[in-house]
This record gives structure tokens, sequence and C-alpha cells, in this order.
């Protein structure tokens, strides 16, 4: 084949996938092993020393996950990926090589709950911390950053709102501080927008939400640009310095671009564990193969079932940043210039009580806590998703007691729009 760049379409159904050696399946197998068997002893020990890339255990390395993460590391334009065990597995491992105890990431204040939690509280626990800034005001953002400070960390479509981060404004900013900025690229996906081409350094995905779309299985990944200079300021050690469990081996120096995931495989899956399994990762592989259809499908739909909820007198207000209205529509063409996704909430007329009467008088729509099925979803994150958050932090995250959201599925647009319009009869009766 040509050097010719391949088109998106070809690469999610392509990459990470060529015909077993042994037996010319067509399919990526699933390699359901714990461990893989050596040629010999000197080949075990050059595996071991990373001399040589290959199977090892299942923990660190399996064809089946390797093809998964070569596959999204292709849609989203990196040099390397891991997958792992969940989304929130995967923001862990992007973080693991970069803190130290006494350091702190800069993020969004617009985040999902649950990440909401893990950078308020959980983190909190190996010494890191978080410092939350809207990242609608980069003099903040950049106020926010000190010497301890080692990432900047933002959600490409925001969770719940549907709200776009200015990818470009805050990349340039991530750049100038000489920090890797971290993008969760969830809501998104590779196929609306790329975040390494507005100067990410590493993305992180719940695998389980619109990659995988049909609500199977959990899992999480983590890519890596290849384009941060780890050396340049001494303020990342494990990926600078000699590593004291390979012998002394610098990792950014031996493996350059390849660094981080190398580490994130060596070091990181090997002493967190946090490691995706092998059935999972194809289920993954499966729904990529559609995503490009998928996504146009959620996106037209999601327009129109924004317009219809913005012209209804039950409404107060709809997040959606597709509609003229959104104070960032201009984003769209910027940043996902193919859609503002299929995420977003509205405001209901009645408050909490109109919006819990609300969810439970859907039909259609599925009242669950995830989001990027093909199915419709609604669920009333003030009360479950952002449960946890104070009141301070709900609202600035998006998640008001008047404030439902939905996760636009594939369905047949006509008939989300009736599910809606018969439960908000109900809702505001």
């Amino acid at each position: 084949m040509s050097d010719r760049p391949q088109g998106f379409d070809t690469v999610q159904v392509h990459a990470g996938n060529t015909p077993d050696p042994t037996t010319g399946a067509r399919q990526i197998p699933i390699y359901q092993t714990t461990a893989f068997v050596f040629r010999d002893a000197e080949h075990a020990a050059a595996l071991f020393n990373l001399q040589e890339v290959g199977w090892i255990y299942s923990r660190l390395t399996n064809p089946t996950v390797a093809a998964l993460a070569e596959r999204i590391t292709a849609l989203e334009g990196g040099v390397g990926g891991i997958g792992c065990s969940s989304g929130h597995a995967a923001q862990i491992m992007a973080l693991f090589p970069l803190m130290m105890p006494g350091c702190n990431v800069v993020a969004s204040t617009r985040l999902y709950g649950g990440t909401y939690t893990q950078f308020t509280q959980t983190i909190r626990r190996f010494g890191w911390s978080a410092k939350l800034v809207d990242f609608d005001d980069l003099d903040a953002v950049k106020a926010a950053v000190d010497e301890n400070t080692r990432a900047i960390f933002c959600e490409s479509i925001a969770n719940p709102g549907g709200y776009i981060t200015d990818l470009d404004a805050i990349g340039k900013l991530s750049d100038d501080v000489g920090l890797p900025l971290i993008v969760d690229n969830t809501s998104a996906s590779p196929y609306l927008c790329r975040p390494i081409d507005f100067g990410a350094t590493l993305i992180v995905h719940s695998t389980t939400k619109y990659l995988t779309g049909n609500g199977t299985v959990t899992g999480g990944a983590l890519v890596d640009s290849g384009k941060f200079d780890w050396s340049a300021s001494g303020k990342f050690p494990s990926l600078s310095e000699p590593e004291p469990a390979y012998h002394g081996l610098n990792f950014h120096e031996a493996l350059g671009p390849m660094a981080f995931t190398f580490h994130s495989i060596a070091v990181g899956l090997r002493d967190l564990g946090t490691t995706m399994n092998p059935q999972g990762a194809h289920y993954t592989l499966m729904g990529i193969e559609s995503l490009s259809l998928r996504m146009e499908k959620h996106v037209a739909n999601a327009e129109k079932v924004a317009n219809w909820l913005e012209a209804d007198d039950r409404i107060e207000s709809v997040t959606y940043a597709g509609l003229k209205s959104s104070p960032y529509f201009d984003r769209v063409e910027r940043i996902c210039p193919k859609g503002a996704g299929a995420l977003f909430s509205f405001a209901v007329k009645g408050g909490y009580d109109a919006c819990v009467k609300l969810v439970d008088s859907v039909e259609l729509f599925s009242h669950v806590a995830n989001l990027g099925d093909a199915r419709s979803l609604i669920i009333h994150s003030a009360s479950t998703t952002h449960r946890q958050l104070t009141d301070e932090q709900r609202e600035a995250s998006g998640a008001l007691p008047n404030v439902v959201r939905l996760s636009i599925g594939i369905e047949d647009p006509d008939d989300i729009i009736a599910d809606l319009d018969q439960a908000l009869t109900k809702a505001t009766a």
C-alpha cells in the first residue's frame, strides 16, 4: 500500500488488525491466556530487560489488548497507547509517571462527577492534589500553575453539559508553561475531536462509552502523543532519570517518543495492575469498526432533539453547544468540526421535583449511569453522578438540581422526541 494517509473509516476497521499468522483468522482473536511461553531463557531475559518487545504476562501485555491500543492510538494520532480496566484507571495511569507527593494537577471545573471526586479526594491519598479552575478564564488557569504543578487536565466535551473546551487556547497555554496537557476525549471520541492536533500530550478514554458503543464492557485507554520533552525541565524524574527497577534505565533517553508508553506498561501496569481484559478489548474492537457511522447518527439526533427542547415552553434552557444560541457555538467548528457530540443537559421548569418525575416517566430512554450507548440514556446528575459534590461544585460542573442529562442514542429521532414529550407532560402537569 502507498504511503498516503488512510482515512478515518479505514483506520477504525484495519488499525491493529492483521490476519493471525498461525490460523489466518481475519478477525482479531481473543487471546484468553494469562502467560506466554518464552523461546528460551535468553529470550525471557531480553523481554524482562526491555531489550526486546514481546509477550510476557497479560497484566503487562496481551495481543488482543495491544491491538485495541494500537487502533485507538492510530485514530487519535499518537505514537503509543495502553488499555486499562476503566476510564478512571486510565486517568491514574496518566498521572502516575508525572506526579510525586506534594505535586498538583490544574484541572477544569467542568468534569464528570467521578473525576471530580477522584481529583479532589482520592488522589490526596497519594500525596497529590488538584486545583480546579474555570478553563474559560485563561489568566486564572495560568495563575494556578506553580512550581509543583505537573499537568493540566480537561475534558474535550465535558460531562454533563456538553461544554466544549477551547483546546486550542489551553494547548498553547500548556506549551507556554512547559507542562503536559491531558485531555479526556471520551465524550467526543477521536471522530469528533483529536486533542493532539491542539497540543495535547496525553489522551484518556473511558472505552466503555462511544468507542464500544453498546454498553457491554468497562474499559479505558491512554494514548501518548510522543511530542513532549520529558527531560527539559527536570520535573519528571520517573521518565528522565535512571529507573532503579530496571538497572538504571533512563526511559526518555533510551526510548525517546515511546518513553511514556513503555513506562506505563513496564512500571505502571506491572505495579498498579489496572489491566484491561482481552475479552473486553475484543468487544471494544468490534464497536470501533462502526464508530464514525454511529457518531454521525448520534450527532444528527442530538441536534434535532436539542433544537426541539429549546423551543419547548416547559424547558428553561439547553446546554448543547451545537445550538446557535450556545456561548460555545463558535468552538464547534474549530474544535469539533464534525459536530458537538450527543451529550448535553437541559433545565426543566418545575425544578428538582419535575426532573425526578421526568426521569421516572420516560419509556424509550434508559435511566442509567452511563453515556455513549446506542440507546438514548437519561439521568439526573445532581442526585446521582454528581451527588457527592458540594452545591458550589455541582454548579461549577453544570449539574444543577433542575437539570437533566441526556446521552442521545441512534434510534429514530422522532421516537426520542415523542418519549421526551410524553414524559415532560407528566413531569410538568
